[in-house]
C-alpha cells in the first residue's frame, strides 16, 4: 500500500474507491447479486475488460471490500462477496444516485431502483443492507421482512417492459 496523500477523509475514500471501475464492480454485486467474475463480467453496462475487472477484485480485496472463497459446488469457481465495509457503502451509493438524478441525463430504467431507496429513505436503506448481510454475509434472514430486492428489480422489470 501507498503512504496516503493526506488524512482527510474524502480523500483517503477517493484513494480506495476514486477510479473509474472500483464502485462499478461494487454496484454490481450490490445491486445485480453478482458474485462471480463471468457474471460480472458479462452483466457490465460499461463492458469492464476482464484484465480490469481482475485487477479492481485484486484490489477491493486488498483493501478490505470484497472477498473471495472457492465455490463448493464447482472447484474451477470463486466467489466473491461483499463484506460490511462495503455494505456500508450503500447510502454513499444512493446519494450519488440522487445526485446524478437530479443533475444529469439518467434513464428511467436504471435509475428506479436508486430513486426507490432514496425515497424509501434510511428505513429502506437499512433493510436493503440487511438483505445484502443475508446474501454476502451468511446472516441470518430476518422472517418477517419484506424483500427490497424484489421490489427493487420488479420496478426495474417494468420500466424495461415500457420500452
Amino acid at each position: 500500500m501507498h503512504e496516503p496523500r493526506s488524512g482527510c477523509p474524502i480523500n483517503l475514500t477517493l484513494e480506495v474507491l476514486g477510479d473509474r471501475w472500483s464502485l462499478v464492480v461494487i454496484r454490481d454485486m450490490m445491486f445485480g447479486n453478482r458474485h462471480y467474475f463471468r457474471e460480472l463480467m458479462r452483466g457490465s453496462m460499461e463492458g469492464i475488460a476482464s484484465n480490469i475487472l481482475a485487477d479492481r477484485l485484486k484490489r477491493l480485496e486488498a483493501r478490505g471490500l470484497v472477498t473471495k472463497a472457492g465455490d463448493p459446488s464447482h472447484k474451477q469457481k470463486t466467489r466473491y462477496n461483499l463484506t460490511e465495509a462495503a455494505i456500508q457503502l450503500l447510502p454513499l451509493l444512493v446519494a450519488m444516485g440522487a445526485w446524478g438524478r437530479r443533475h444529469l441525463p439518467v434513464t428511467p430504467e436504471l435509475s428506479i431502483r436508486n430513486q426507490l431507496l432514496e425515497e424509501g429513505g434510511s428505513e429502506l436503506v437499512a433493510a436493503f443492507m440487511a438483505e445484502l448481510r443475508v446474501e454476502h454475509l451468511g446472516a441470518a434472514p430476518d422472517p418477517a421482512a419484506t424483500p427490497v430486492r424484489e421490489r427493487l428489480d420488479a420496478a426495474r422489470a417494468a420500466l424495461a417492459c415500457e420500452d
